[in-house]
């Protein structure tokens, strides 16, 4: 009877791997989470205007502004060269909202309030546009580029909704006929 109920009891190797990668990969995004202290910073690179330097599909690792005045992301401590993620200054207007844009700081400025002034330009555009990547002032500053992952954000396009609801209940029912499938093995092996 005993062994009967420590059989019973035991986790499918199948359910253990899965819960294995899932639990791996928790770890790793609050790690990253917990280290940058924000929510998201991974951002994916959407268009070509900084070839070659990041490519369609890139995946950006973003350290925030929010960590304080001393941190290498810090709006103040921005050099011309960094690469930079922001909020478009002005709409845009196919959207109607403000485009976020990853760009490298070309100049900086300081206003008449002493408030710095960035204006960015992509790799591979000709010049700045106003309004789309300049002026970039601290209120439209999301982070600075730590890493680039090449090409692992076409992974997080191709698994957006619906596709990763699709995927969800693929894997669900897969791991339901494998569990099932082991169940009726252990009953036909008594």
């Amino acid at each position: 009877m005993l062994d009967k109920e420590k059989r019973s009891s035991k986790v499918p190797a199948e359910l253990k791997y899965v819960i294995i990668v899932i639990v791996g990969v928790a770890v790793i995004w609050l790690g990253i989470r917990l280290v940058l202290g924000v929510n998201n910073p991974f951002y994916v690179v959407a268009s070509e205007s900084m070839v070659p330097v990041l490519k369609v599909g890139d995946l950006l690792i973003v350290q925030h502004a929010t960590m304080g005045s001393n941190s290498p992301a810090s709006f103040n401590d921005l050099k011309i060269g960094d690469i930079i993620v922001f909020r478009s200054p002005g709409i845009i207007e196919d959207t109607g909202q403000r485009e976020v844009i990853v760009h490298r700081v070309a100049d900086i400025q300081t206003g008449f309030h002493g408030e710095r002034i960035i204006t960015t330009k992509g790799d591979a555009n000709d010049a700045s546009i106003p309004g789309v990547d300049n002026p970039v002032r601290v209120n439209n500053y999301i982070g600075k580029v730590l890493y680039v992952i090449p090409g692992i954000g076409l992974i997080t396009k191709t698994i957006s909704p619906p596709v990763n609801y699709i995927l969800i209940g693929i894997i669900l029912v897969i791991l339901f006929f494998l569990l099932r499938k082991r169940r009726e093995e252990r009953k036909g092996g008594r």
